[in-house]
């Protein structure tokens, strides 16, 4: 993992400005005046804006799954009501365009030491954009001059992210390349080995989505995980995070206008009684590296508890500071301005390996991954052995290999994928069957939850002719029952 912060809002100031054609959402290019981006720059905003896209994502998702909730009433992405999410959806089709041109300059220079990185984040930006939206178009999408393009049907796109991170595997083990990632490399700092165990981090995450189909393979699953991280060293994450507000991790950067009273990062119901001990009788020690109780001496029941707030309900008659859980400036998630922001963790793959060996039948490596699992997530966030010790010498917890269940499998991982899109999926795969989950207060989906974000009204707009005919309770294929 490479820090070169300076370097990053160095290039990050010359080649967005420069950001030139942005596939069939902004075609504008003037042949008589070329722009050529050098590749090192579309290297670097590539992976800045694979981490922005993560955040942009999960700054929405978090609400579907309850991490957060908003301190305003019937707040519409609280409630699940139709919001045009257009600067998303443009956000991951200029990435994905980037990366398009990225690959595309990668091979005319024979570089495949570039092309390795970028299809890999090709397709986690393309697994991000078939996840909020379901069936996208992405075949068509990059034509330029085209501005009414053919959506593929979701399935046939889950294809296209394993044929490219077959083809980032096979980039990245090519013996010559002309020129090869560096300082431009803001995850890896240009270490292919790293670049492999993410493939086939990401190998292992795509195909356990597919939990509720028939071609579900926990053995396939199981080899990517054994040829991906072995440690939390190996996590990939976006550390290329400046002083700059621009380029600040954005969650910090949540939590700090929250307490300048630009409110946002508040904490759900739902969330906090998980961690407080409410739901199952033992306080997660996590709970204290995300927020802090309640500190407000005008509210003295209050004292030195943590309470979440209700999904759509907003916080009611309390206080804008110092009674409701919020994510807390200096806390892991938001220490600083610089703070790494996660996509893809080691603990995530412990928990995916638990699963998979559990639906094998192996159970005795379901408990061990399920273990290692927790305790990795929680050394990560900076509890103390001592802590992740007594948290797990709890029944609850240490459940035994021949009770372990899928509950407690998911039960972890909802909080190991804190504020991570990858958690609206398991939701999603897992039918939001989460201990005391119910739908938000003023619920716009009649008490149903959510399956699929609505389409941009730049879309219905515009593509109108292409646009599936479908509801936010429609589901993405591997959805489906």
């Amino acid at each position: 993992m490479i820090r070169n912060t300076k370097l990053l809002f160095t290039f990050l100031i010359i080649f967005i400005t420069l950001n030139a054609c942005k596939g069939f959402l902004d075609i504008n290019e003037d042949p008589n005046n070329p722009t050529e981006v050098p590749i090192d720059g579309l290297m670097i905003n590539s992976a800045f804006e694979t981490a922005q896209n993560t955040f942009r994502v999960s700054s929405v998702s978090s609400y579907f799954v309850q991490h957060l909730a908003s301190p305003n009433a019937s707040n519409s992405t609280d409630i699940h009501a139709a919001v045009s999410y257009n600067a998303l959806w443009s956000a991951l089709y200029y990435n994905l365009n980037d990366l398009k041109i990225l690959t595309a300059k990668a091979t005319e220079k024979n570089a495949p030491h570039y092309a390795g990185p970028a299809k890999i984040m090709m397709a986690y930006n393309l697994s991000l954009l078939v996840n909020v939206f379901g069936d996208v178009p992405y075949t068509q999408a990059f034509t330029a001059g085209l501005l009414q393009p053919e959506y593929d049907l979701s399935e046939d796109l889950y294809d296209e992210i394993l044929s490219l991170i077959t083809e980032a595997l096979a980039a990245l083990s090519a013996e010559n390349s002309s020129m090869a990632p560096l300082n431009d490399d803001f995850f890896f700092g240009g270490n292919r080995d790293a670049w492999k165990m993410t493939a086939y981090a990401l190998k292992a995450r795509i195909l356990n989505h597919l939990s509720k189909k028939s071609v579900y393979d926990p053995e396939a699953i199981l080899s990517a995980v054994d040829l991906a991280f072995q440690s939390n060293a190996d996590d990939f994450e976006m550390a290329c995070f400046s002083s700059p507000a621009e380029a600040q991790n954005p969650w910090y950067r949540t939590a700090l206008l929250n307490q300048g009273l630009n409110l946002g990062g508040w904490l759900s119901k739902q969330t906090m009684d998980q961690l407080n001990g409410t739901y199952f009788g033992v306080e997660d020690p996590r709970i204290s590296r995300i927020t802090d109780p309640a500190t407000n001496e005008n509210f003295p029941e209050f004292m030195g508890q943590y309470i979440g707030t209700r999904n759509g309900a907003g916080r009611e008659s309390a206080p804008e500071q110092g009674v409701r859980a919020v994510l807390k400036l200096g806390s892991w998630y938001a220490a600083n301005p610089t703070q790494v922001l996660e996509i893809i963790t080691f603990s995530e793959l412990k928990f995916i390996e638990a699963e998979a060996a559990l639906v094998s039948g192996d159970r005795a490596r379901a408990y061990a991954a399920y273990e290692s699992g927790i305790r990795a997530q929680m050394a990560k966030i900076g509890v103390t052995q001592e802590e992740i010790q007594a948290y797990w010498e709890n029944a609850v917890v240490s459940v035994g290999a021949d009770d372990l269940r899928i509950n407690e499998i998911m039960k972890e991982k909802y909080i190991a994928t804190f504020l991570n899109p990858e958690s609206w999926n398991d939701a999603r795969r897992f039918n939001y069957n989460y201990h005391g989950f119910q739908a938000p207060q003023n619920s716009a989906l009649g008490g149903e939850m959510i399956r699929l974000a609505r389409y941009p009204d730049s879309e219905l707009q515009r593509n109108q002719y292409n646009v599936p005919d479908r509801t936010m309770l429609d589901r993405v294929f591997w959805d489906e029952e």
